[in-house]
């Protein structure tokens, strides 16, 4: 029994992704600190698997990194030479598992800190609330390395930072910190240091207690009307509104707030 014990220790250990969940909270770790939790195909694979299919009462999602570092992006060292079809269906796959995490309907926290580049950004761009240590560093070093982004940084990145300052980023490799990523929408907090895992914590708990109907329609909606027309963009916010408010969760937030109570939302 001692051996079987000591085999599953290690066979954890191995895995590129921990997932432990506490209180509704699923507290996800890229487990690849010797690489400084560089992305390969087993950690996509792994992050896939989970937003496929998550773990029942989950609510909200931690997303951090082992070691000190979130990650520094695509594992070169395991880089496969592939011909243009393969890669393009490669980036394909990092776009749905990226999508799955942005549009699961779970809302995703990430605790940044140390690297924070390339891959690694492209998935910290997908979570919904990013909270960086001081020490966190911002990158896209692909125009450095004569490749091109491929998990999504073009729009998602893009959409934050405006596409004249990501081509500038990209053209000279140039790193944000912390506060510089804050003041340009990299990130949404700034903890204090080393904070930035239980300032994360404290976020999912508070977005844990939102209705789940708001919460899911926050997620889904909002990014998408920013894609759209005006107008479009208006009569979804009024299908939106219309689907929440006339909610259960609606009702008992409504009798919580004239009964001056926090809302038992369902």
């Amino acid at each position: 029994m001692a051996k079987i014990g000591m085999a599953e220790k290690a066979e954890a250990a191995c895995e590129p992704l921990s997932v432990h969940v506490e209180e509704g909270i699923a507290h996800l770790t890229l487990q690849r600190p010797e690489k400084r939790n560089a992305l390969n195909d087993a950690s996509i694979e792994a992050l896939r698997a989970f937003f496929s299919a998550p773990p029942e009462g989950v609510s909200v999602v931690l997303l951090s990194g082992a070691g000190g570092h979130f990650s520094a992006g695509l594992d070169l060292s395991e880089h496969v030479e592939r011909p243009a079809e393969a890669v393009m269906r490669h980036s394909r796959h990092w776009h749905s598992v990226m999508d799955a995490i942005q549009y699961g309907g779970l809302p995703v926290v990430a605790a940044l800190e140390g690297a924070v580049m390339g891959g690694g950004l492209e998935l910290a761009a997908a979570c919904h609330v990013r909270v960086a240590d001081p020490g966190t560093v911002f990158q896209l070093p692909e125009g450095r390395r004569g490749i091109f982004v491929g998990g999504g940084a073009s729009v998602r990145i893009g959409r934050i930072l405006g596409a004249d300052r990501m081509v500038e980023m990209m053209l000279t490799g140039r790193k944000y910190g912390a506060e510089e990523g804050v003041s340009l929408g990299l990130a949404h907090y700034m903890s204090a240091p080393g904070g930035a895992h239980a300032q994360a914590l404290d976020l999912a708990r508070t977005i844990a207690g939102n209705a789940p109907l708001s919460n899911y329609i926050v997620i889904q909606a909002l990014s998408r009307i920013d894609d759209m027309a005006r107008s479009d963009g208006l009569f979804t916010e009024s299908l939106c509104a219309a689907l929440s408010q006339t909610s259960d969760d609606a009702r008992e937030g409504l009798k919580a707030f004239l009964e001056k109570r926090k809302p038992r939302f369902t």
